[in-house]
């Protein structure tokens, strides 16, 4: 089964990590990345800085363009993965192992992919 795994943090806290903490976990990050290859169907991204972002939101006349994130969490997705293994327990035994978890702040989502659309047909 396919999951997507959302790697997110509170950007307040990431501020406060000392860098050579952060480097630390980085290398750790990099190589759990090797280490799980097996299970990853994509290695997804990390994404630039939430301040960077732009979303478009419904609007009455059409869409509408905003500069920076519209969600409301205090928490912002810093990157994502799609990881292929047999079931939930085992998406979970390896996000267990992300080494960011060890930071405040820091969380990771998965959430199943939808992968027969056949539902969705008229």
């Amino acid at each position: 089964m396919k999951y997507v795994i959302m790697f997110t943090s509170t950007p307040a806290h990431d501020a406060a990590v000392a860098p050579e903490i952060a480097q630390d976990v980085y290398q750790r990050v990099y190589r759990w990345f090797e280490e799980n290859a097996a299970a990853m169907a994509d290695s997804g991204a990390e994404l630039q800085p939430v301040d960077t972002a732009t979303t478009l939101r419904h609007g009455t006349q059409g869409p509408v363009v905003v500069d920076g994130p519209f969600t409301e969490a205090r928490e912002a997705v810093g990157g994502f993965s799609i990881i292929d293994v047999p079931d939930l327990d085992a998406a979970i035994a390896i996000v267990r192992t992300w080494p960011m978890l060890e930071l405040e702040g820091t969380s990771v989502e998965i959430r199943p992919m939808v992968t027969d659309y056949s539902q969705f047909e008229q």
